[in-house]
């Protein structure tokens, strides 16, 4: 396997013993893989302000040679994508980036400072990542599906959907979660539920059966 680097980013809480971040980062260093789950400051009230300092700083310090590949779970997401609309190409570019269960686009909550709403800039996403999809569930209290579709149209990714899926969290059952680490080792898709359970995968304008 060629050099990798996996950034994963928590959302707000952070990534609980059982959540898939865990799990999966177990998982990739028992094969060797680089990888890092850095603690955000206030992860039960998260700031932007506090928290992009220390995204960019982990993103600069993985080595140059490296694949690097980022998957962020819900609040991660918005940090993410105000990261890509405010770098302008200055910053360590990801080759592939996950989008895991984000909030809606205008979700609300006292203990969360500017994470949202945030920034729906495809073409900032492009810049900052060279693949980029999008996984959510059915269910998800935070994200309906219709914001769901509406989030992959103008984001122009990809959109795989875990039937019953949630929030794609550990209260959702996701500790272990076969599928994702098949997609951080090797770009598999589309992403399946933790069973492997079929999924499908909406494209921006265009909905097929996986």
């Amino acid at each position: 396997m060629s050099e990798m680097h996996v950034l994963l980013i928590h959302g707000m809480t952070g990534s609980g013993p059982w959540h898939w971040q865990q799990w999966l980062a177990g998982q990739l260093r028992e094969q060797d893989v680089d990888v890092e789950l850095p603690p955000f400051p206030g992860p039960d009230r998260p700031v932007l302000a506090d928290w992009l300092p220390v995204l960019r700083e982990r993103l600069e310090a993985v080595p140059k040679e490296a694949e690097l590949v980022v998957a962020a779970h819900s609040c991660g997401v918005a940090l993410w994508l105000h990261h890509a609309a405010t770098i302008e190409g200055r910053s360590r570019r990801a080759d592939r980036v996950l989008l895991v269960a984000p909030p809606a686009p205008d979700w609300q909550h006292p203990d969360a400072q500017d994470i949202a709403p945030y920034p729906t800039d495809s073409s900032a996403l492009r810049r900052a990542a060279g693949i980029t999809r999008l996984v959510v569930g059915t269910g998800d209290p935070y994200l309906s599906m219709y914001q769901a579709h509406g989030l992959a149209e103008a984001l122009q990714v990809e959109m795989d959907v875990i039937l019953d899926g949630e929030h794609l969290n550990t209260d959702a059952g996701y500790g272990p979660w076969p599928a994702i680490l098949r997609w951080t080792l090797y770009g598999t898709v589309p992403l399946n539920d933790r069973f492997g359970a079929d999924t499908y995968t909406a494209e921006p304008r265009k909905l097929r059966l996986a």
